[in-house]
């Protein structure tokens, strides 16, 4: 077998592959050996048939079957005796198609084969990156505390409709005169309230049980998704709706808050976690804290992969890369299909080339055993989120649940990566100039400018 590569250009090869009779002939004469001894044909005992027709029945497919094992077994072997660093597999050749199985003893097969593109990269070279720390105001607590007073509220009926209420009724159809539509629409749906009211609805304020408002489409929903859902019909029929609806009132309900108690810092924390209002407040900051920490690192790796991304401009094999894309999906895909998500895949591979490369350049790993401990840390922060407390827990309890989720390979893929993902932020901090950014709750949401 002799095989060669030859470079197009600096991401793209062609490899051809030459095999012989030596290289075939005595694998397919053990194969038609097997067929022979499970062959069954008139005339003959099973496993009697003459080997002739044995060769004849099966002779062609044993070949090329055996060939095509041969093919993707040397080709493996080459990339790998050659540390060809490649991208996605080797595509054959339309070529290939052209063989002749029943008349040729010597096989030429050629295969196209992407490259991936080489390049260096210094993560100190000028890159600057801010990371913002939320400034945790009383106007973002106060939110946090309204919220969590009405999710543990209670709903309470009442006289009349007021900001943030519920309205429960009956919409029907009006004609033009004000009449209402024989055989219409009629649905018993609900108006909630915004708190403050929105200026189409004010109309409703004060609203008690059955009184009757003629109201718009624009008044019942802001859109003709809402609008469809509160009258249980169509949204194509909903975006062309122009007829009043007369809605009488049957109920109203208010969420009424929780009070800031003991009963209520045991129902979010668990009991004696928190005592005072004060405590309370303090108790959401340090989860505000928590959560805009986790929020600002997502943001400065998405920073870093933005500011390396350009830094590096990769090119890659695109037109190798859209065929094996079709050529490797499981499902069948359309040329189109491939071409509307090629950028964001593109965009994917040159950051997985780029990590790659920064964990074999600063030769990071991750050992099975810190996979292990990384996911005791996890069971354990589960245990006390679920009301066991993780010091009870045995490490031989521990440990073995660890290694039955690692011998999931979904579960060990996510562990690995994103224990790789803390090293390479570890990396991150100490090459790269970062600056801490104070910054409001609103300012992080537009960006932090």
């Amino acid at each position: 077998m002799n095989i060669t590569k030859e470079n197009i250009d600096e991401l793209n090869a062609v490899v051809k592959v030459n095999v012989g009779p030596a290289d075939y002939t005595e694998k397919v004469e053990h194969a038609l050996k097997n067929y022979q001894k499970k062959a069954s044909m008139p005339g003959f005992r099973p496993g009697k048939v003459p080997p002739s027709l044995v060769r004849k029945m099966y002779g062609k497919s044993v070949l090329a079957e055996e060939i095509n094992r041969i093919l993707s077994d040397s080709l493996y072997k080459y990339i790998q005796e050659n540390k060809l660093d490649v991208l996605g597999n080797p595509l054959p050749k339309d070529e290939n198609n052209n063989v002749d199985f029943d008349n040729q003893i010597e096989f030429e097969f050629q295969f196209d084969m992407a490259l991936a593109p080489q390049f260096t990269l210094d993560l100190g070279a000028g890159i600057k990156l801010n990371e913002y720390v939320v400034r945790i105001e009383d106007k973002l607590i106060d939110g946090y505390v309204s919220d969590m007073t009405r999710r543990y509220g209670k709903i309470a009926p009442i006289d009349a409709a007021g900001d943030g209420d519920l309205i429960y009724g009956d919409f029907v159809e009006l004609d033009e005169k004000g009449e209402i539509v024989p055989g219409g629409i009629f649905k018993a749906s609900t108006m909630f309230l915004d708190n403050p009211v929105k200026e189409d609805q004010k109309i409703l304020i004060g609203a008690k049980a059955e009184d009757k408002f003629d109201l718009t489409t624009k008044q019942i929903a802001d859109n003709a998704k809402e609008l469809a859902t509160k009258l249980g019909i169509e949204e194509h029929a909903a975006e062309t709706l122009t007829c009043k609806f007369r809605f009488t009132v049957k109920t109203i309900n208010r969420l009424i808050p929780a009070e800031l108690n003991a009963e209520l810092f045991e129902k979010i924390y668990g009991p004696g976690a928190v005592n005072t209002p004060e405590e309370f407040r303090g108790k959401i900051a340090e989860e505000l804290t928590s959560m805009f920490t986790r929020d600002a690192e997502q943001r400065l790796r998405n920073d870093i992969s933005g500011e390396l991304l350009n830094k590096t401009n990769l090119s890659l094999p695109d037109a190798f890369l859209k065929r094996w894309l079709i050529y490797a999906n499981e499902k069948p895909v359309t040329q189109d299909q491939v071409d509307a998500e090629y950028p964001m895949y593109a965009r994917q591979l040159r950051w997985q080339l780029i990590e790659n490369k920064l964990i074999r350049d600063n030769q990071i790993s991750v050992t099975p055993e810190e996979a292990e401990e990384h996911v005791k840390v996890i069971l354990r922060g589960n245990f006390a989120k679920y009301g066991r407390n993780p010091d009870e827990v045995s490490d031989e309890e521990l440990t073995g649940t660890a290694k039955r989720v690692l011998e999931k390979e979904e579960e060990a893929k996510k562990i690995f990566e994103e224990l790789y993902a803390q090293k390479l932020m570890m990396l991150y901090r100490t090459k790269i100039n970062i600056t801490p950014k104070e910054v409001s709750y609103d300012e992080f949401l537009k960006g932090g400018e």
